[in-house]
């Protein structure tokens, strides 16, 4: 009987601590309650675990209920068998943060991620098993996937961090969007996508599994949306819930484009209009985007700045107004979970794109007035009262009486960053440099490789992707009386590279990158070779390998040829083919192999006549770690394209000299109407990405710190330097019977510089006094309220800052202080 009570009681325990997750039509369910769930991604390798717990904990003051995230296959298996779990890859630390937090966690294995990353998530040397095609029926493909999904859920399992164990992780995600290219793939792709299911569910993970995009997903997976907007989504079974699992809260940034925005009442509004219609669970994609760190940017193109328009910024700032305004809104959904998970539905239809949706229990309704008019206000009339909603706007009132909260309508403080020098003590004005060249002679000279074979290979498989850089050399032996040597000679090379450098007898002759998104470019340019032995050294760079569309693991890199030599005077052209020549192949150079980034290589630098803009350059330069805890950054406008390491640390390639074209930017951004990510554009005729996030955990504060930067193309590093990023005035500019609340994040307001109470004009950074005026010192009364506190709240009312005729206008405060 002892032994039996024993079990029991432990039995008991145990089952205390898990925590049953189901669902039904309505919501994913948690012991039994239907939940409204508010989500944000956050990837653990785009920032550090020294970041993670100020991320997660901003996420959940910001209103999250979970943090979600994708797993990165060729991040954890860079070699086949061979696994790496530590710094910025510890997933289970980063998921354990989120226990401590007490958040849920959304697992998305894939483990196909795409999410701009390296060749979707893939490792290279999955694609270079013979007989290999990725996401179909395909032996190979299935026998690795489903190796590594099972290892990561057993490494999960064994830390008990399911919600059925007790843990936080309440979803897992299996594939990730294969409905959107999966037509291609035919009947074995429909066959994948079933044995993807069943493998899943065979885990035994006790928490319910999603399929993103995928409308035939067989049950029991919850097939979800992913897009700016999902309110028109219906899920495939009445059992699933309408859940979204990427609402895309701005966009990423491509070398040689813009910086895109999307405005916060566009993604207030798709959440309010994906609740309005029915939806129960809402992730953002990003809440924080972070840091493309060394080499992990796909694409390709992709910049290493991931800060897409989130709420947290890339270095971990809070991005206002955005995540005030979320927050506020999530806190409103919060309130109404009950009757929005439970109560009955029914609409109304105004016209004119306006509508009202009503859910109703026994305690009470809750309402969403909406209005997806791009132009026109709609005032609407409901149980005898008349509300105006704004353009593409949604009113929520929990009682069906009272506005509680409008998408359009911003309450919360913009916040103005600035960038500050490195006021750090004994820190020259200027870095001092030293240097050495990149040791190419074995390359350019003697044409010599670690391999040889009659053909012109992917760089993938010659590579394995260890490196951005590979070589592809020949000899050329051309008799004295040749007919080429004596006709103007040129080069021809049909290149998939996204960077081509070509070099005959150790002579740049040229160097050329794919724009416009055309990664098959042909380069020629004039070449002089001799009688005798010629060599051809070819340096081909990738910037991030494709990550997404149906059979992407196939599309070529490098230079698959033809590669021609060609002669021509005015009677003849003599093409002489090289392609299948003897082709010897390096991956990588020299200065990486001999990690001249190590703050403690040996090897020599020199400090003596200091080049400039010249290519296939080492440059070394120590400093003092800034000040304080705000976020740090290296300024490297000047450079051409590279790489940069902090103290040994890869902070991610860099491309200043990319610059973006001078047109198709938003002088003002209009938040009406459906966005895409042409719209709101910023940075026409400005480098991609001029600033790098240095994480403070890569930074010694006491003593010297190393900067090292590898110069492919040429640049000047005499402008490089490093500053801090902070809050460096804040803003607000609400309706009256509001209350705003600025903040200087953690350091006091200095100065009122504009205020007024009216109907004032502009925007943050240059306010005007309107027409309007109330009859007290709106300045004088805000200065003693707020300068030398961290934060202050204003009740913004005619009793406070007086009476002003605005000729029946609504009144506005708007509100500039400087931190």
């Amino acid at each position: 009987m002892i032994s039996l009570r024993l079990i029991l009681c432990c039995l008991l325990v145990s089952s205390s601590y898990a925590t049953i997750v189901s669902h039904d039509g309505r919501a994913i369910t948690i012991d039994g309650h239907r939940r409204v769930l508010l989500s944000g991604s956050i990837h653990y390798p785009r920032s550090t675990p020294e970041m993670w717990p100020d991320l997660i904990k901003k996420g959940k003051e910001g209103g999250l209920d979970a943090i979600e995230t994708y797993v990165f296959w060729n991040a954890h298996e860079p070699t086949r068998r061979q696994y790496d779990f530590s710094g910025k890859l510890d997933l289970i630390r980063f998921l354990k943060t989120i226990k401590d937090e007490g958040l849920y966690g959304v697992l998305r294995i894939g483990p196909y991620a795409c999410a701009e990353w390296n060749y979707g998530g893939f490792p290279v040397w999955l694609h270079n098993i013979p007989g290999m095609v990725f996401r179909t029926t395909n032996k190979a493909f299935m026998d690795e996937m489903q190796n590594f999904t099972t290892m990561i859920v057993d490494m999960v399992k064994r830390e008990k961090l399911f919600a059925s164990q007790g843990g936080p992780i309440i979803l897992a995600q299996i594939e990730n969007e294969y409905g959107n290219v999966m037509g291609p793939y035919g009947e074995a792709g429909k066959t994948y996508i079933k044995w993807s299911a069943n493998m899943a569910q065979a885990l035994d993970v006790g928490v319910p599994w999603i399929m993103c995009q995928q409308n035939d997903a067989p049950q029991p997976m919850l097939n979800t949306c992913n897009g700016f907007y999902c309110d028109n989504f219906k899920p495939n079974n009445p059992n699933t819930p309408k859940m979204w699992t990427e609402n895309w809260t701005g966009w990423f940034k491509q070398w040689g484009g813009k910086n895109p925005h999307r405005t916060t009442e566009d993604v207030a509004y798709s959440v309010a209009k994906f609740f309005q219609r029915g939806g129960t669970f809402n992730n953002y994609y990003m809440y924080h985007g972070g840091t493309n760190f060394d080499r992990t940017a796909g694409g390709p193109y992709i910049t290493t700045s991931y800060d897409y328009d989130a709420p947290l910024d890339e270095y971990g700032n809070l991005n206002q107004p955005k995540y005030g305004h979320l927050k506020k809104l999530h806190d409103v959904l919060h309130s109404m979970e009950i009757t929005l998970t439970y109560g009955n539905i029914s609409t109304i239809d105004f016209g004119k794109s306006a509508s009202a949706t009503i859910y109703t229990t026994e305690e009470g309704s809750s309402c969403f007035f909406g209005n997806g008019n791009e132009i026109s206000d709609a005032t609407i009339s409901f149980k005898g009262k008349s509300y105006v909603i704004p353009a593409w706007s949604v009113t929520i009132l929990p009682d069906c009486k009272t506005e509680a909260y409008n998408t359009a309508k911003i309450t919360t403080q913009t916040s103005m960053m600035v960038k500050k020098p490195n006021e750090a003590e004994d820190e020259p004005p200027t870095l001092k440099w030293s240097w050495r060249p990149e040791n190419m002679n074995d390359f350019l000279l003697k044409g010599k490789g670690e391999s040889t074979t009659t053909q012109l290979f992917d760089q993938k498989v010659v590579s394995n992707d260890q490196s951005d850089y590979l070589w592809y050399m020949t000899t050329v032996k051309f008799r004295k009386r040749d007919p080429v040597l004596g006709k103007n000679v040129t080069l021809r090379i049909n290149s998939t590279a996204h960077v081509l450098y070509a070099f005959v007898n150790g002579k740049h002759i040229g160097n050329q990158h794919a724009e416009n998104g055309k990664f098959h470019f042909v380069f020629e340019k004039d070449a002089k070779f001799k009688s005798g032995r010629n060599v051809i050294s070819l340096l081909s760079i990738t910037v991030g390998l494709q990550n997404y569309g149906a059979f992407f693991e196939s599309a070529p890199v490098g230079i698959t040829g033809p590669i021609s030599i060609i002669g021509r005077n005015s009677d003849e052209t003599i093409v002489k083919d090289l392609s299948a020549h003897k082709w010897s192949y390096k991956t990588g150079l020299n200065g990486f192999e001999n990690q001249l980034f190590r703050t403690e290589s040996p090897s020599k630098w020199s400090i003596e006549s200091v080049p400039l803009n010249r290519s296939m350059t080492w440059y070394k330069a120590t400093f003092k770690a800034p000040f304080g805890n705000d976020p740090v950054v290296v300024d490297l406008l000047g450079l051409g394209k590279g790489t940069a390491w902090v103290n040994g640390n890869n902070i991610g390639r860099y491309w200043p000299a990319f610059i973006s074209s001078g047109d198709g930017c938003s002088v003002k951004c209009n938040y009406k109407g459906a966005y895409h990510s042409e719209k709101c554009l910023t940075g026409c005729g400005e480098p991609t990405q001029r600033w790098y996030h240095v994480p403070r955990s890569f930074l010694k504060a006491e003593g010297d710190n190393t900067l090292v930067l590898f110069e492919e193309m040429g640049g000047n590093p005499s402008l490089v330097n490093f500053q801090t990023t902070r809050v460096g005035s804040v803003c607000a500019n609400v309706y009256e019977k509001n209350v705003i609340e600025l903040s200087c994040d953690k350091k006091p307001i200095s100065a009122i510089k504009f205020a007024s109470f009216g109907n004032p004009d502009g925007s943050c950074g240059s306010f005007e006094k309107g027409t309007c005026e109330g009859n007290k010192n709106t300045v004088d009364i805000l200065t003693q309220e707020c300068v030398g506190k961290e934060k202050c709240s204003i009740d913004v009312s005619t009793e406070k800052f007086g009476a002003s005729d605005c000729s029946g206008a609504a009144r506005r405060l708007a509100v500039e202080a400087i931190c």
